[in-house]
């Protein structure tokens, strides 16, 4: 399907591999102009070379550092004529006990996983508007609808995030000039933060990682972990012209896991 946002804009973050990348490389087949970034120079600018060769004639421009930094946000933004999707996307918190967390990783946790992507829809939205285009996609996780008690800080910043959006989303100087905000959680999926938690959980418990992996796909319904590539084609379409009339809503992507109807 041709999604009609060829020539288009994006700025992607965190996304020089894993989920983000997965929906630049989407965005990119569908002819989008890309500003990606992540912390590191160097997996950032090979993931701007793959993105290039995969998709001849799409510009691609990489900026990186912590886009939790204002100033690493101005460049970001900056380095596109004008954007006209956003997608935000950063790593979780570390998993522990709440009793544990003091307010230095709180402060954290609402940084990345809440307060930045707020300062990034803010920067883009209303001109956006202005534009007539635009779409937000948030990358969340299904922790959101679906608690996990060791990420109790991943739960309350993104938990956060979700509130905000759900308000944002429908206020008619957006939703009436065809600029969408959106937001993906992803269950889990085949990604480097994948591997790293089951090494880490196998180091504490003593048992393989391909038992523990074994396990853990047993109880996704679908049988298997997510790819990036399908989840950067859900990201893609909520991106399309065609999706101009689905705003505020909370895309669950985990191969049937969560139980519930809603």
């Amino acid at each position: 399907m041709e999604y009609n946002i060829t020539d288009r804009w994006a700025v992607v973050c965190a996304a020089s591999r894993g989920l983000g990348f997965g929906c630049a490389e989407a965005l990119a087949a569908q002819g989008v102009n890309l500003v990606i970034n992540a912390r590191s120079p160097e997996p950032l600018e090979e993931a701007a070379d793959l993105l290039r060769r995969g998709a001849l004639g799409v510009e691609v421009r990489a900026v990186a550092g912590d886009i939790g930094d204002p100033e690493v946000r101005r460049e970001v933004l900056d380095a596109a004529p004008q954007t006209d999707i956003l997608v935000t996307n950063a790593g979780g918190p570390p998993a522990g006990d709440f009793r544990d967390w003091e307010a230095e990783q709180w402060d954290s946790a609402l940084r990345q996983n809440m307060l930045t992507p707020v300062e990034l829809i803010k920067a883009v939205a209303d001109s956006m508007a202005e534009r007539g285009f635009g779409r937000i996609v948030n990358i969340t996780s299904s922790a959101v609808k679906a608690p996990i008690a060791a990420l109790g800080l991943s739960n309350g910043a993104r938990g956060g995030l979700t509130g905000f959006v759900a308000g944002v989303a429908r206020q008619p100087s957006l939703a009436s000039r065809n600029v969408t905000i959106n937001n993906l959680l992803p269950g889990s999926f085949a990604t480097r933060r994948l591997t790293d938690s089951l090494e880490a959980e196998s180091r504490d418990s003593g048992r393989s990682t391909e038992d523990l992996a074994r396990e853990a796909r047993q109880e996704i319904p679908a049988g298997r972990f997510g790819t990036p590539e399908e989840f950067g084609a859900a990201c893609a379409f909520l991106c399309s012209a065609q999706a101009g009339y689905i705003t505020g809503q909370n895309l669950l992507i985990d191969g049937g896991a969560y139980p519930g109807t809603f």
